[in-house]
């Protein structure tokens, strides 16, 4: 965040202990560290929850993109499934045409033969 380094944190210790003077310097740190703390414990708990709602968002985005997903399987598993049950009735239906179009023949014929003369 902030780039302090070790000769700017003396100087500015030399300059507050000339300002405030070393009776008040101990509480006056003890002050600053707990403020310190507080904003660190602050900017933390902020980072963990927007931490937690782009996870969530995400997580969303995840669940939706695989809820997609497996309707999309689910519907070409339904339509290879329609697909099968479609041609085997089709092929049945073929089966049984094969074998009644000989049974009309036969039938046609035998009317033939005996439908009375006038």
């Amino acid at each position: 965040m902030f780039d302090f380094g070790f000769w700017e944190i003396a100087i500015i210790g030399i300059i507050t202990l000339v300002v405030v003077g070393p009776d008040k310097m101990p509480a006056l740190a003890r002050k600053a560290g707990s403020y310190a703390g507080k904003a660190t414990k602050f900017i933390n708990k902020v980072k963990k929850e927007i931490n937690d709602e782009l996870k969530s968002d995400e997580l969303k985005e995840i669940k939706k993109q695989l809820i997609i997903t497996n309707e999309d399987s689910v519907l070409s598993q339904v339509f290879k499934e329609t697909k099968s049950d479609f041609e085997k009735i089709q092929q049945e239906a073929d089966i049984r045409d094969i074998d009644v179009q000989p049974k009309k023949t036969v039938d046609s014929k035998e009317n033939k033969n005996n439908k009375p003369d006038k």
